[in-house]
């Protein structure tokens, strides 16, 4: 079965709107374990208009399913990797003042840059995740730099699913298919929601997880956090 990992940047952006704590981030994420999450994502950025660098010790205490934190390895977020060791790093290529992540790793042309961090993340005890386009040969190259998994960015499948679903779902079967051949652990994430999901998980081979923030989020403003969080389980089972 395909493991839900809930991204709460969006619970974090509200709180920071008001200048409060409410909504309760830690709360907030032990509540979504308890109506069935199998993970929490964060994804810290520079200017830390959502999750803040101080939420990580605090999340870091209470997630007890899996702790994964994304983001692009700079100097900060490297020290916070140092200090968090969190169950899996998932490694991002968004410059500081990108509004989301929209695009993966060109791994060749950063191999040098990406084994050097790949490792230091190793030591500290976490699985390392790297951001890739769909295509087969990202995973080849993430194979070599010792990444134990790879991302498909999904954003792309999202906005050609209701125009021809099987043309937007080819690159990525193709790509998981390579996962499996090369025995790199497969993880999605970026624009899946209750339209799209289902295919995307009955199409592609050894779905280990997807992580899923904004739709998830939004739709809870409508079923409710533990009713989204079940939906979104049924269409993994």
């Amino acid at each position: 079965m395909t493991r839900l990992s809930v991204n709460i940047n969006k619970v974090a952006l509200i709180r920071n709107s008001r200048g409060s704590n409410l909504p309760d981030l830690r709360q907030f994420a032990m509540d979504c374990e308890e109506f069935g999450a199998e993970g929490i994502t964060v994804h810290p950025r520079p200017d830390q208009r959502h999750i803040r660098y101080d939420d990580i010790p605090i999340l870091k205490s209470v997630v007890n399913t899996e702790f994964n934190i994304e983001g692009y390895p700079n100097e900060d977020f490297m020290a916070l990797m140092k200090e968090s060791c969190p169950d899996q790093c998932t490694l991002v290529p968004d410059p500081p003042g990108v509004l989301t992540s929209n695009e993966g790793w060109k791994i060749k042309e950063n191999h040098g840059f990406l084994s050097e961090i790949v490792s230091e993340l190793q030591s500290y005890g976490s699985r390392v995740s790297l951001f890739i386009d769909p295509d087969p040969e990202r995973v080849y190259e993430a194979k070599k730099l010792g990444a134990d998994r790879v991302e498909i960015y999904t954003g792309s499948y999202a906005t050609k699913f209701n125009q021809d679903r099987e043309e937007a779902i080819k690159s990525h079967v193709e790509t998981s298919r390579a996962a499996r051949d090369l025995k790199v652990g497969l993880n999605a994430g970026h624009d899946l929601n209750l339209e799209n999901l289902k295919f995307y998980k009955e199409n592609t081979i050894n779905l280990l997880e997807v992580s899923i923030g904004h739709a998830l989020i939004s739709d809870a403003l409508y079923f409710g956090i533990q009713n989204a969080i079940q939906m979104y389980k049924n269409l993994l089972r």
